[in-house]
Parts: C-alpha cells; sequence; structure tokens
C-alpha cells in the first residue's frame, strides 16, 4: 500500500516531470526537420527534402505541420500521388486552411483527378489551378478537349474577332524584277498585280468542339470552325473564307487516348471556292500526369483544286510532339513533323514534294492573368523534279515565328495582341517571300 502511494505521489509526479521536460526537446527536433526540408525546397533541392520526410511519414501522418512540409516537398519532386495524399491529411485537420486547400487542388490537377478538384472550395479551384493550362496545351497542339470536370459529356465553343495589319497578303515577291533561275538568263519582270501586296483586315472565328461520353473508355468527337476575314485597301480579290470540320470515336484508357477521326476543310478566295480537303487522323495521346503530355499523330488527305485539277495531291503527314505546363501556368511545348504530298496525275512530279519540320514555343506565365507566348515553326520541302517553266528543282525553306500577350481581363474572354512573321526562301524566285502580320484578337469562350 505503501508502495502505491510512493508510485502515486512520488513516482507520477517525476514522470510527469520528465515528459514536460523531454516533450520541448522531442518537438524542437520534429520541427527541425520540417525546418530543414522546408530549406532543401526552398534551395530546389525538392528530392533530398521528400527522401528526408518520407522515412517519417508512417510515425507523424497526421502532424499538419509535417504533411504540409510533406506536401510541399513531394509536389516539388514532381510525386504528385504522395502529395494529394499528405494535403488531403491536412485539409482533413485544418478544413478552414485556404492555403492546404489550394495546394491540394494543384496536386489533384497534377495527377489529372478532376472529380475531385470539384469537391475543394470554388476559391480554392480558382486559385489552384495554373491559368488556362489545359486550354494552353490544346492551342498549341493537335489535341481534342479533354472530358468535362465530372467525367461526363462536354460542348465547347468560342467566338474570335481579330483587327490588324497584312503586309503581303499575297504572298508575293517584294521586287517587280527577279533573278533568273537558270545561269546566263535575263532577270524575270513581273506584272505588278503579282507583287507584295499590303492591307488591313478584319477576320472572325467561331468554333464548337464537343465529346459524348458512351463509357467510361469510348466517347464520339466532333468540331467545326469558320473564318471569314475581309482585306481593305483594295485587296478584296484576296478576301477568303474557310470552314473546317471532324468528327471521330476516341477511345481511353488510364493515360492513353486514341482519336480516329474524318476531316472535311473547304477554302474560298474572293468568293470562289479554291481548295478542299478530305481525309483521316489518328491521335495517340499519352498524359503522363496533369501537366506533360505526348501526342502523336497520323493524317492522309486528299487536296483538291476544282478550277486547277492538275494540282490535287494526296497529303500524308505523321509527327509527335511534347508539352509540358509548369506548375505557374508557363508552357514549353516542342514537336516534330513529316511527310510527302504526291500528284493524282501523272507526270507532273514537280508539283508533289517530300517535307520535314520542326516546331517548338510556349508560354511564360507574366501573372495569373497575364502570359507572354512565342512560337517558331520550320518546314522543309523537296519537290520531286525540275519546274517545266523555270527548268529547275524547287526547294523551300519556310520560318514562321510568332509573338505575343494573352491577356484574361475576365472568366472566358481572352485578349492577344500578336505579331507573326514568314519568310519563305525558295530556289524558284517568283515563290520566295515575306510577310508580317500585326493584329489583336479578342476571344470569348462558351
Amino acid at each position: 500500500m505503501g508502495v502505491f502511494r510512493l508510485a502515486r505521489g512520488g513516482a507520477w509526479p517525476l514522470a510527469l516531470s520528465s515528459w514536460l521536460w523531454l516533450a520541448p526537446t522531442g518537438m524542437a527536433q520534429a520541427d527541425a526537420l520540417v525546418d530543414q526540408a522546408s530549406a532543401l525546397v526552398q534551395r530546389g533541392a525538392a528530392r533530398e527534402a521528400f527522401d528526408l520526410l518520407d522515412p517519417q511519414e508512417a510515425a507523424r501522418a497526421g502532424d499538419p505541420a509535417f504533411d504540409a512540409a510533406m506536401g510541399r516537398a513531394a509536389h516539388a519532386a514532381g510525386q504528385y500521388s504522395r502529395a494529394v495524399l499528405a494535403w488531403e491529411r491536412v485539409v482533413a485537420a485544418r478544413p478552414d486552411d485556404m492555403e492546404a486547400q489550394v495546394a491540394l487542388a494543384r496536386a489533384l490537377y497534377a495527377v489529372g483527378d478532376q472529380r475531385a478538384v470539384l469537391a475543394l472550395s470554388e476559391r480554392a479551384r480558382a486559385l489552384g489551378i495554373p491559368v488556362d493550362a489545359a486550354l494552353s496545351i490544346d492551342q498549341f497542339l493537335v489535341s481534342y478537349d479533354r472530358t468535362s470536370g465530372d467525367g461526363g459529356s462536354s460542348l465547347k465553343g468560342y467566338a474570335e474577332l481579330a483587327l490588324g495589319h497584312d503586309s503581303n497578303v499575297n504572298a508575293g515577291p517584294a521586287s517587280m524584277l527577279l533573278p533568273s533561275p537558270v545561269p546566263g538568263t535575263p532577270a524575270w519582270t513581273l506584272a505588278p498585280s503579282a507583287l507584295a501586296r499590303s492591307s488591313d483586315f478584319l477576320a472572325a472565328l467561331v468554333a464548337v468542339r464537343g465529346r459524348y461520353v458512351m463509357d467510361a473508355r469510348w466517347s464520339l468527337v466532333g468540331a467545326a470552325a469558320g473564318t471569314p476575314r475581309r482585306n481593305e485597301g483594295g485587296a478584296g480579290a484576296f478576301d477568303s473564307d474557310q470552314f473546317d470540320a471532324s468528327a471521330g470515336v476516341a477511345w481511353r484508357a488510364e493515360r492513353h487516348e486514341l482519336i480516329l477521326q474524318g476531316q472535311g476543310s473547304y477554302y474560298a478566295l474572293d468568293g470562289t471556292r479554291l481548295r478542299s480537303i478530305g481525309g483521316v487522323l489518328g491521335e495517340w495521346i499519352y498524359r503522363i500526369d496533369g501537366y506533360r503530355q505526348w501526342g502523336s499523330f497520323l493524317q492522309s488527305a486528299r487536296l483538291h483544286y476544282p478550277t486547277q485539277p492538275l494540282r490535287d495531291v494526296q497529303r500524308t503527314v505523321a509527327g509527335t510532339s511534347y508539352a509540358h505546363v509548369f506548375r505557374d501556368g508557363s508552357l514549353a511545348y516542342a514537336g516534330v513533323h513529316g511527310g510527302r504530298e504526291e500528284p493524282d496525275a501523272a507526270g507532273v512530279d514537280y508539283l508533289g514534294h517530300r517535307l520535314v519540320g520542326l516546331r517548338a514555343g510556349g508560354q511564360l506565365a507574366l501573372a495569373r492573368n497575364w502570359a507572354l507566348f512565342a512560337n517558331l515553326d520550320w518546314e522543309r520541302r523537296r519537290y520531286g523534279a525540275p519546274d517545266p517553266f523555270f527548268a529547275v528543282v524547287r526547294r523551300d525553306r519556310q520560318v514562321n515565328a510568332s509573338l505575343g500577350v494573352s491577356w484574361i481581363p475576365a472568366t472566358a474572354w481572352r485578349v492577344t495582341p500578336q505579331w507573326t512573321g514568314t519568310h519563305n526562301d525558295s530556289t524558284l524566285p517568283v515563290s520566295e517571300y515575306r510577310r508580317r502580320i500585326w493584329s489583336v484578337t479578342v476571344r470569348r469562350e462558351f
């Protein structure tokens, strides 16, 4: 009995005082671990921070300070699934912690779990997902729209109005006198109407695209777009109208998506149909996570010129591209493609060519609603036989570059001032030209 009284009256206070003495030391050690991991993340050593915290997760899971440090380190190290688990624990312990909700939204976006993102507050969703990240990928790469946030069917569209100036609306040479491609022969003299002509222009674009989800893997997809353009300054002969449409089927399994669709295009110049295109496009899209994506395609199409059937060709092009959306909403992409155009008619190989091209570009997020973007495309075309008129084999090297700013003044609105330059260097002087376009485009999503 006396021993019991000693344990109650003597040993227990001693044990309690020992715990109170040691607890701050343990907490200090724990905080030192969190501080060390946070410092490593700030220095860019996210993987070291993750490896430091990983062995302690089982013992310390549920401690908001540790879980927050674990979430930051895992996300920065690209361990998005682990980041989701860590931030879910923080949100469970602190339901009103907006910083944790935003971090969880970013991690869920990274793994592509849009349904879980919908369960968060509207403010967390708005702050957690990079501005226009998914839209930016579709803007630069050949890719169909993703499913809606809840995984269901979707129908989206937009309308654009562009005002600008085109330095060479007819893609003509700048000089009336062109050096002859045949050595020892006099220069060529062009008719004035063939020279480069500048013009102000007004263009519109209305586009819609949709996906009808039949089950977890199969969907029907389709898109349509119309683009009229009107030129000023006596350049009405180069007014154009274009209409594009596509429809097909898509199959998804985890990170993979295969799309097969038929395509059609109509292009008219000054009210007269100049060209029509009909063909098939196959795509394979591999989404590594919510930020990284590979896309490959194979296209086969027939180009028909109603007024010049000799120019009809069968075009086959294949390519692949990679896009990476960074955590601040910036984007980088690069791609390569190659193919050929084969004339339908016999004996006109000079109208067909083989092609290879490269493209790269991206956008830099300046603020939440401002981004600077740049694109660069290069393509080389080698024709199949000497041109009968110029007696040389045509070879083109074309470079397209663009630079602009994307401004989102309000939800579903985008304003884009942009400069675009084109230079086609050709062995046929009549096919060589330079072109500069300045424009401001206002876009409304719906």
